[in-house]
């Protein structure tokens, strides 16, 4: 376990590198090709997250990316959707699929599916799909079922993460609240794939450059490799990457990257998922402040965070009216004026994210 001031060094660079301060990104895309991939399971939080990172962007300005195929969704790194460029969905899944697949296989079985009907499977949705369709989740279900493939219990979601993690569908755009699914291959036309090694060099490069500091054990969860397919992408990137240690542990980050002073208060309202809370495994501890123990596990009701100066301050919650938006946070110790004001800041930014007025309410532990 790293020590307070160690901690509190590495939360701060972090918050610099992943662009939570300093100078955001100018585009959504800018910040999904930078962090390399964007868990977007739950689909509107995972919309803050992006733009969070980037100058101006609103909710609307994420949905017509996402409609414009200029962001994918898909099943990558790990058994849960994320959001990433189309230039990148290739090969992003020739570096991580093989090991998603691995994890999986156990599911399969118990499911019933088997090789035979997931090749099936494939099949019906590529002849459904072909020529520019898209379909609802409903409607791949209705294509399965027609065609005499069960769907039954957890059958469709894993039918349908098996073809997106072997590249042959990735989302489409919405279709008023509804996701959609098209063919990959005309999705993504321009997608390059590259070699495995390349591959993992890549994925390396774009974790290390935007989640650094952090251990080799941090990037082989993010991306459920191995450690020796960590140690043969951190070898195939050799000195773009800057090596340090830190009380006996060693991390990585890009070569370039300043450590650079902050000016605090600084608070922060993300969601649960975001890449600055869920991009660790090893050293996940370092948001945690000194004398809590907090991992993403312990969010009682509230299940967004509340971070001062890139620690654990509290969580919050948000209530959609139609001109409103209510921001109740609940923090673990009372904030003085100066981080009030910021959070204040804070809470009217995400009401511009989504188009609505925010309404603060805070309250103790």
């Amino acid at each position: 376990m790293l020590t307070p001031d160690a901690s509190g060094e590495i939360a701060r660079r972090r918050l610099r590198c992943q662009r939570l301060v300093g100078t955001p990104h100018r585009s959504p895309e800018d910040v999904v090709g930078s962090l390399g991939a964007v868990q977007a399971q739950d689909f509107g939080p995972a919309k803050w997250a992006v733009a969070r990172r980037t100058r101006g962007a609103s909710g609307a300005r994420l949905d017509r990316a996402f409609d414009a195929g200029t962001i994918l969704r898909t099943h990558v790194l790990r058994p849960t959707w994320h959001f990433v460029l189309p230039a990148d969905i290739r090969w992003l899944l020739t570096a991580t699929a093989p090991r998603v697949q691995a994890r999986c296989a156990f599911r399969y079985r118990q499911l019933g599916l088997d090789e035979a009907t997931l090749m099936r499977s494939e099949a019906i949705l590529a002849g459904a799909l072909r020529g520019g369709n898209r379909l609802t989740r409903t409607e791949t279900a209705g294509a399965l079922v027609g065609a005499g493939v069960g769907v039954d219990g957890q059958r469709l979601p894993y039918i349908l993460m098996n073809a997106e993690l072997n590249a042959l569908i990735c989302s489409g755009p919405l279709q008023g609240k509804q996701h959609t699914y098209m063919l990959l291959e005309e999705r993504a036309p321009q997608a390059a794939d590259l070699p495995r090694d390349e591959s993992l060099a890549e994925l390396s490069r774009r974790y290390f450059a935007s989640h650094g500091p952090a251990t080799a054990k941090d990037f082989a969860a993010w991306a459920s490799l191995t450690l020796a397919e960590v140690k043969a992408a951190l070898d195939g990137v050799g000195a773009e990457l800057r090596r340090e240690v830190i009380e006996g542990l060693p991390f990585w980050s890009s070569a370039g990257s300043p450590a650079l002073a902050l000016e605090t208060p600084l608070v922060h309202l993300l969601q649960g998922y975001d890449e600055y809370i869920m991009g660790y495994a090893e050293t996940k501890h370092v948001i945690a402040r000194p004398g809590a123990h907090w991992t993403p596990a312990s969010r009682p009701v509230f299940n967004l965070v509340v971070l001062l100066d890139g620690r654990v301050a509290g969580f919050w919650r948000r209530t959609a009216k139609k001109d409103t938006v209510v921001v109740e946070v609940k923090l673990s110790r009372p904030f003085d004026g100066a981080q009030t004001g910021a959070l204040e800041a804070e809470a009217a930014r995400y009401g511009r994210f989504l188009g609505r007025e925010a309404m603060l309410q805070v309250r103790g532990a």
